[in-house]
């Protein structure tokens, strides 16, 4: 078997890789690549295990870091959906992973998989390699159906839906650069008031609005927009809530966080696009309020989980500690 990197990597190869793989997501996908390539501050290397031309296995590594004071204790490698992999190349995997660690051991504190569909399989190959195997949950919504949508969800749910459109809320794709940037003011505000973690920065989001992986679709009141929602895409198979915020406390009457979620699952009926995919819906052994809210659409609750596997366990405890407080001083 060979390694190759990155633009190394035979781009019609790629992408018919993807197209066929179980574990596939668009954060897989040269496009995904390119655009974390594309924005200053950011970085991402594709890694191709092969056997002759057949690709066996493949990854993207995100490299990320905070800005200014949180730079060095929030140097991370994350995967996002996990790597590329098939079930008849356990080897493949295993050297995967280990030129995976050979490549972020000295740039990142931890590196970490964060899985949308199920490597229980391959859970020993990770695991052997020194991955920590931590349980995570997450809401699959079948879209496929449309008469369906309305009747796995929650009456409460329902009820937000219908007052919000009575009110006169609408939602719509993105259509500008300006759009995008009213976007990330209230997704910046809703990270730096209440969630407190890292968030990417603007250029990445208006380069994903130029890239072909997904769409923003917006929630709009009164000819404002109130919220909205980034969703990569992966045709035929999921859109995927990346990013997601309304002005809630503004808006309580117009529910736009529900408009936008809503939106999402109404965009993927309407295009045949057989899963809303949730990214994400907490620890199963934490109280999360997040997961409450997603869970009243009437997904099914899913356990993935994640890989994570500590570089420096000295500067990672720092980091816990430190990124917790540098976050709610606002350095």
């Amino acid at each position: 078997m060979n390694i190759f990197y990155n633009d190394e990597i035979p781009v019609d190869a790629w992408e018919e890789f993807l197209e066929q793989n179980s574990h596939a997501t668009p954060f897989q996908s040269y496009e995904f690549y390119k655009l974390f390539n594309s924005v200053p501050g950011l970085s991402a290397q594709a890694i191709a295990v092969c056997e002759e031309h057949k690709i066996l296995s493949l990854v993207v590594i995100t490299f990320q870091k905070g800005p200014g004071l949180k730079s060095f204790f929030s140097r991370r490698s994350i995967i996002y959906g996990g790597p590329l992999i098939e079930d008849a190349y356990p080897d493949a995997l295993d050297l995967l992973l280990k030129t995976i660690l050979t490549i972020t051991k000295n740039q990142s504190i931890y590196t970490e998989t964060r899985n949308l569909s199920d490597y229980s399989k391959h859970k020993d190959i990770f695991m052997k390699i020194g991955f920590k195997y931590i349980p995570y949950l997450n809401f699959h919504l079948s879209t496929d159906n449309p008469e369906d949508l309305t009747t796995k969800m929650s009456n409460s749910r329902m009820r937000q839906i219908k007052k919000a459109q009575s009110s006169g809320v609408s939602w719509k794709e993105a259509g500008s650069v300006e759009e995008v940037k009213v976007f990330y003011n209230i997704l910046s505000g809703l990270y730096k008031n209440k969630i407190h973690k890292p968030l990417l920065p603007l250029s990445f989001f208006i380069n994903f609005f130029y890239s072909n992986i997904g769409k923003y679709l917006l929630v709009w009141y009164l000819n404002e927009i109130i919220g909205g929602i980034m969703c990569p895409i992966l045709k035929e198979r999921a859109i995927y809530e990346f990013y997601v915020c309304g002005l809630d406390d503004e808006y309580k009457a117009q529910y736009p966080s529900v408009i936008a979620t809503w939106a999402a699952i109404e965009y993927a009926s309407r295009n045949k696009i057989p899963v809303f995919d949730f990214m994400g819906a907490g620890k199963p052994d934490e109280s999360y309020g997040v997961r409450d809210f997603k869970s009243r659409f009437g997904g099914e609750l899913i356990e993935f989980g994640r890989f994570i596997k500590i570089c420096d366990p000295f500067l990672y405890k720092i980091g816990e500690s430190g990124l917790n407080l540098l976050s709610h001083i606002g350095k």
